[in-house]
């Protein structure tokens, strides 16, 4: 058997540069190269091995957490078939990443995180940065990588390597199971040389299939739809990531049958599209609303039926509502006692269209479903339409990006009141138009997100929408985007505080407390003083920003027109009304205070207690 002498960081970065991925006959690379923080850990080995091999390259972060939110945008863009490689230190710079993972796995999308680690040999323990126990010499920091990895390893030998880099691929690559993937490798291993099999830096290549049920389910799954008179399909993420789209598009034109998106599936048909209903859940148009609750069949497409998309159980009401759930991941397929189709979401939905090819839903239900879209359409329009009020209204806002912008341009968000918003009115015209990172609405992926979003899709502008919340909590991204001559679009929302929890406050009688960005008042002792004077425009400037100040949507509309022409990273500061917002039309299942000595808090309690009636065991 032939070898090479390498390093175990020096094997590690040529195994993962020669791994490729292959479906439908397409072929590319798997791992588009390294975001990275050097340091204690991981500077001698994983830094030394990428410094000799600028084949794979190299992105220097600003935030551990931050270069994961970069590695999961860029792969969700690219519908999880290209990801990165993130490393750190050890200690901090491992726990920062902590949250991308579980931010990664929650989303099921791939990246692969190789923090550094304390000396294997433990000689000099306890080490800079080591976490000590006194029941075991046999744990770190990168311990707490395990509950949020799809698949965790600790390299202590070697030889070790070869079978855990193939273990890694596996997971990565697998639509099904997917995730968060976390190689530590303790830093004196990262630099200990090893004679590797010469094949092992071959070019491989992972197939990712299109598998399909079993064809019993498949018959089954036929004869409910035929039979159902008011058939739904809930449209989530493995819809786009399996590039069901079309396939979709042309089942539903012809049978009739609604479609209503969640947020990692919003753009599964565009929005003109008559069958298209919109937002699905508590951030649901009233359209999609109505047609779930009557929905005697309710197909779900690579949806995981979040609480956020089940209106917390209590959205799908019909007495004998079934459901059909398509999902390449067993675990998501059986959720609501459905009836699992086990598989990739095109194939399965290329299956049903050709035996559906006799059935259509009855035409008042059809026309229902026409009017319902008809009617959210000339809401979203009302909200687009330009008041010029001072604040502006954050409706206007987004229409005002979702108008300028084109067909083939991102909005990303993350958290806050926008996504709520984006969810309900953002008019979609491609599958990859509207990134939101929703199932963690993790605060701080917007800026770094938006980068690499904009490293997976060059040619498309892509429009940052962030609260003044988010913004603080990470916006240092901005000086990688600058770095890498990477040009976003970021659009800063100020409502001087956390708007949405303000309003979830107010809505269970907590009057928005600890929710507003202001002195603590010296009289009350309370944060109820003066607005904090958060210089946002300087702040973004002093990271190299090109920043354009717009008190109102006219003057809003004329910045996106300057932004289009700048050339780097610009920022766009306005300042929106907090207390206008559009309206929700469905309840969300928080918890209200059992007893309390204001009223408003007890009235939100008998309110709370009605909706719970509401909600349903689907067995």
């Amino acid at each position: 058997m032939k070898t090479i002498r390498l390093t175990v960081a020096q094997a590690t970065i040529a195994y993962l540069k020669n791994q490729y991925v292959e479906r439908d006959g397409r072929e590319h690379k798997f791992f588009a190269g390294c975001f990275g923080i050097l340091g204690h850990g991981n500077v001698a080995g994983i830094g030394q091995a990428l410094h000799q091999d600028p084949e794979f390259p190299f992105y220097v972060a600003r935030n551990e957490q931050g270069m994961v939110h970069s590695a999961v945008a860029y792969a969700k863009v690219k519908n999880r078939l290209e990801t990165f490689v993130c490393t750190t230190s050890i200690g901090p710079g491992a726990t920062n990443m902590v949250t991308g993972a579980a931010l990664a796995t929650i989303n099921r999308i791939p990246v692969l995180l190789i923090p550094g680690d304390i000396f294997a040999t433990r000689q000099v323990a306890p080490v800079l940065q080591q976490l000590e126990s006194n029941t075991t010499q046999d744990i770190s920091v990168n311990d707490c990588f395990k509950p949020v990895s799809k698949y965790w390893d600790r390299i202590n030998r070697p030889e070790q390597l070869i079978t855990a880099l193939p273990e890694v691929m596996r997971v990565l690559t697998s639509p099904a199971e997917t995730g968060a993937v976390t190689l530590s490798i303790p830093q004196d291993v990262q630099a200990e040389a090893y004679d590797f099999p010469s094949e092992m830096f071959e070019k491989k290549i992972w197939t990712i299939g299109r598998t399909l049920p079993d064809r019993s389910l498949l018959a089954r799954a036929v004869s409910l739809i035929k039979k159902s008179k008011k058939p739904f399909i809930v449209a989530g993420g493995g819809t786009i990531y399996s590039g069901a789209t079309d396939v979709l598009e042309e089942m539903v034109t012809r049978t009739g049958i609604p479609v209503a998106e969640t947020y990692a599936g919003k753009g599964s048909l565009p929005y003109d599209v008559p069958q298209n209903l919109g937002a699905v859940g508590v951030t649901g148009t009233p359209g999609a609303i109505e047609v779930a609750k009557e929905a005697d069949v309710v197909i779900g497409i690579g949806t995981r039926y979040s609480d956020f998309t089940t209106i917390s159980k209590s959205g799908f009401q019909n007495p004998n509502v079934r459901f059909i759930n398509i999902n390449v991941t067993e675990f998501d397929s059986f959720k609501h006692g459905a009836l699992p189709l086990v598989g990739d979401a095109k194939a399965i939905l290329e299956e049903l269209n050709q035996q559906l090819s006799d059935f259509e839903v009855g035409e008042p239900y059809r026309k229902k479903v026409l009017e319902l879209n008809k009617n959210w359409d000339d809401f979203v329009s009302g909200i687009y339409a330009e008041k010029n009020g001072t604040p502006a209204f954050q409706g206007e806002v987004i229409g005002a990006v979702n108008n300028f912008s084109e067909a083939k341009d991102i909005v990303l968000c993350a958290a806050g009141s926008l996504p709520g918003d984006l969810h309900k009115l953002w008019r979609t015209r491609n599958p990859k138009g509207f990134h939101l990172e929703y199932g963690y609405s993790c605060m701080g992926y917007e800026i770094a997100g938006g980068l690499g979003a904009k490293m997976a899709r060059p040619n498309s502008e892509i429009y940052v929408m962030v609260g003044d919340g988010s913004y603080l909590m990470m916006s240092q991204e901005i000086v990688t985007a600058i770095q890498e001559r990477q040009k976003l679009t970021i659009i800063l929302l100020n409502n001087d505080g956390y708007s949405s929890i303000g309003s979830l406050s107010a809505s269970l009688g907590s009057e928005g407390f600890g929710t507003y960005y202001r002195y603590r008042n010296e009289a009350t002792d309370q944060l109820d003083g003066g607005l904090l004077p958060v210089d946002y425009v300087a702040n973004a400037a002093s990271m190299g920003a090109y920043v354009i100040k717009a008190s109102n949507v006219a003057e809003f509309k004329e910045a996106l027109k300057e932004a289009k022409t700048i050339d780097r990273t610009t920022l766009i500061y306005i300042e929106v009304d907090r207390k206008k917002g559009v309206p929700g039309f469905a309840w969300w299942d928080v918890a209200v205070a059992e007893v309390s000595e204001k009223d408003a808090v007890k009235e939100s309690f008998e309110t709370y207690q009605n909706n719970k009636k509401t909600q349903k065991y689907y067995l």
